[in-house]
């Protein structure tokens, strides 16, 4: 709403938090420049502002009860879903969570508008704009310039009598006149009525919107051919009629920053073109991507994602990732260039007819395209596939009848014998390509071979939306397991009444676990997916804790829980407080998946058909350390002889390498998140192992970045710091 100038003084708020143990940023610049532009403005006498500094969760209260403003401008660091991130009493990190922003903000009625000018702050402007008419935070990291560029151009505006909605669209111009191309969609207003406004979708245009006449197309491929030309004739078709097409090696100018340049892209997008070739469904990069395009279509409809296989036919089976993201999207087939003329016009046609995509449900945009579904179905999830041996690269988990799986002994006995235990908890973490589903896999087999049942579920395949909801979060586990099971019809029955954990416990037991006649073995995969949502998670693990102490210390129906055996699966641990008493993560059986041992890539070489000697064996391992990926990956092409191990040693840290793929993804990943980037800046640049804080060691561990010892950190392995040195220099 406009500002009335009859209106009493409007006072704004401005909250700053910089404790010492965060990155340090320009609060006081920005301060200033909010205060000049009052000052410059024609309703200058209109506004009064108030500055807090250092601001301590006690301090919130007092602020917004003494002060009584009618903005509030919060200046500092976010955390995504954990919070925001003010001093303590040694001027050090605290984090105040979501859901107690969103509970102060309910009981203070005279907040018109807050500004959260933090990265990641829109998981609490969401939450407080069920309380506030106007609330605006950051949907991704955020820099000083753009900031303060925006706070600038916002309170320019709000000076000069515009409305909130004005003031934000004119903070976000003043953004784009610094010429920051990434953080011009990264401004997110929500309003209490629900209107969300954001470049990333549109804004608020209606279907009728001249802007709807032309698409954004994003064309994901492998720069290599056939995947390059493809893309290519596909660019030049989509340019030619009139829409927006962005295609790596067309669209990023030499010198551009391509990981700002994708990530623009990618948020702006109509349409996800994956071109998935054997080659590209082994990329590290592309895998990213499509998981990017798959969070943004669960949050926001969009874009579409249109999997076309390249001379890849539909029943060679994806790695474990790929098909989590790819579930339920059907998909079509190139063979020779003689399938383009069909292919582009169909797409043209799918284009034309959705002048709205953003209106569009998410049922009906994945099945857009009237093609073969891929042979994965939810009814059957698949287990995990690898290519067919020692022929294509590795990606993805080792299938169970394979010869290159390397026996970590004792563990996979270990867990056998846990797995046949009643009421047994075997917990399983690594980072990312060290084995965790494959072991898995393992597991769930030799549980089918006793005779039980067996329901792998990947939280992967979980839309974004319901690790925010805990009951929604429960009913699609128990979804999963009752389709498995045959049960799903009953499901209903059980989900009326209240109490989510409540409806789940009974759905557990009197409808699954009390007629099973054998165990059931219950493998919950990526639940890393659930940490970062602090509310629905103290829930959740607290459910699964419940579960193994039914079985272990309950009375009645105990024996219905013994049937239950878990195993969860993560590659990192909860960086969240979880109640010693209600996690699971300190109970059952712990595995952690350690690198190879030198014996062990000697004896995958020996599989690969190489008789490497021990000193090849310690050059590979001084280079990638045991990294199980790394090293597979460097086996196979030693096998084919593509280079020499002189060769991999000169170019592994390199673009040129064979590794440029994987180094570019955790690039890719880390630059999103400054504060991490820079401790392992840190890291790489030693020579000696580092003293860095205990949340980015935690974390660039749980990546696979890093080794601790104590409170140090090193590089997991040679061509990182080689690699990371380099490009994360500044």
């Amino acid at each position: 709403m406009p500002l009335n100038a009859k209106l009493p003084l409007r006072k704004i708020l401005v909250l700053a938090a910089n404790p010492s143990d965060t990155a340090r940023l320009s609060l006081d610049e920005e301060v200033r420049s909010i205060q000049r532009s009052i000052q410059l403005s024609k309703e200058r006498d209109q506004f009064q502002i108030v500055s807090e500094w250092a601001v301590r969760t006690e301090d919130l209260i007092q602020a917004l009860m003494s002060h009584q403003p009618h903005i509030v401008h919060f200046v500092g660091h976010g955390v995504g879903d954990h919070g925001l991130v003010l001093d303590d009493s040694r001027g050090r990190s605290q984090l105040v969570p979501t859901r107690a922003l969103a509970r102060l903000f309910q009981q203070v009625s005279n907040v018109e508008c807050v500004l959260l000018n933090a990265c990641y702050s829109d998981s609490q402007a969401q939450a407080i704009s069920q309380f506030v008419s106007c609330v605006i935070g950051m949907n991704q990291p955020i820099g000083d310039v753009a900031a303060i560029s925006f706070a600038r151009g916002f309170y320019t505006a709000l000076g000069h009598s515009s409305s909130y909605e004005a003031a934000y669209e004119m903070g976000r111009t003043a953004i784009d006149l610094e010429d920051i191309a990434e953080e011009v969609a990264t401004p997110v207003l929500r309003t209490r009525a629900g209107k969300v406004i954001d470049d990333r979708f549109g804004s608020k245009a209606s279907p009728s919107d001249s802007r709807t006449a032309t698409r954004r197309i994003f064309i994901s491929y492998r720069d290599e051919a056939p995947d390059k030309d493809l893309a290519q004739d596909f660019y030049d078709a989509f340019q030619a009629a009139g829409h927006e097409a962005f295609m790596a090696a067309e669209s990023i100018k030499l010198g551009e920053n391509w990981r700002k340049r994708i990530s623009t892209e990618l948020h702006q997008c109509d349409y996800f073109l994956l071109l998935l070739s054997p080659l590209s469904a082994t990329s590290e990069m592309v895998t990213e991507e499509v998981k990017r395009a798959r969070s943004l279509r669960d949050r926001r409809n969009r874009p579409v994602i249109l999997p076309i296989r390249v001379q890849f036919p539909l029943d060679d089976p994806l790695n474990y990732e790929l098909r989590g993201y790819l579930q339920q999207i059907q998909q079509r087939e190139w063979r020779s260039a003689a399938d383009t003329p069909a292919l582009l016009q169909e797409l043209r046609s799918l284009m034309q007819e959705h002048k709205a995509q953003r209106d569009i449900a998410p049922a009906e945009t994945e099945s857009v395209v009237p093609i073969r579904p891929v042979a994965d179905s939810i009814d059957r999830p698949p287990l995990p596939v690898a290519e067919p041996e020692l022929q294509r690269e590795p990606g993805g988990s080792v299938p169970l009848k394979s010869g290159l799986y390397v026996d970590r002994p004792p563990i996979e006995t270990d867990c056998f014998a846990e797995i046949e235990q009643p009421g047994s908890l075997i917990r399983i973490k690594a980072p990312r390509q060290m084995g965790k589903t494959s072991l898995m896999a393992r597991i769930l087999n030799h549980g089918r071979e006793l005779g039980y049942a067996t329901v792998p579920v990947s939280f992967q395949r979980a839309d974004s939306r319901l690790f925010n909801d805990l009951d929604l979060l429960l009913k699609w586990l128990c979804s999963q397991v009752g389709r498995r099971l045959k049960k799903l019809k009953e499901l209903e029955d059980y989900w009326m009444g209240f109490g989510s954990k409540d409806k789940c416990i009974a759905y557990f037991e009197e409808c699954l676990l009390e007629d099973l006649d054998t165990p059931l073995i219950l493998a919950l995969d990526e639940v890393d997916m659930v940490f970062p949502h602090a509310t629905v998670a103290d829930d959740f693990f607290g459910l699964l804790r419940s579960w193994y102490e039914s079985a272990r210390y309950g009375d009645f129906g105990s024996e219905l829980w013994e049937k239950l055996r878990l195993v969860v699966v993560h590659s990192t641990e909860a960086y969240v407080p979880l109640n010693i008493n209600q996690s699971p993560f300190n109970v059952g059986k712990n595995v952690e998946l350690e690198e190879f041992s030198a014996e062990q890539v000697q004896d995958l070489a020996q599989r690969y058909g190489l008789s490497a000697s021990v000193s090849q064996t310690e050059a590979l391992m001084e280079l990638v350390g045991g990294h199980p990926y790394l090293i597979r990956k460097a086996l196979y092409h030693l096998r084919r002889d593509d280079l020499s191990i002189n060769a991999l040693t000169e170019t592994a840290a390199t673009e040129a390498g064979i590794y440029s793929d994987h180094l570019r993804r955790h690039l890719y990943v880390l630059q999103d998140h400054p504060q991490l980037a820079e401790a392992f800046r840190q890291v790489v640049t030693k020579r000696r192992p580092v003293d860095i804080d205990a949340e980015s060691s935690f974390k660039l561990e749980s990546i696979g970045l890093v080794t601790l010892s104590g409170n140090q950190a090193s590089p997991l392995c040679e061509i990182y710091r080689e690699y990371f040195r380099e490009h994360l220099e500044g």
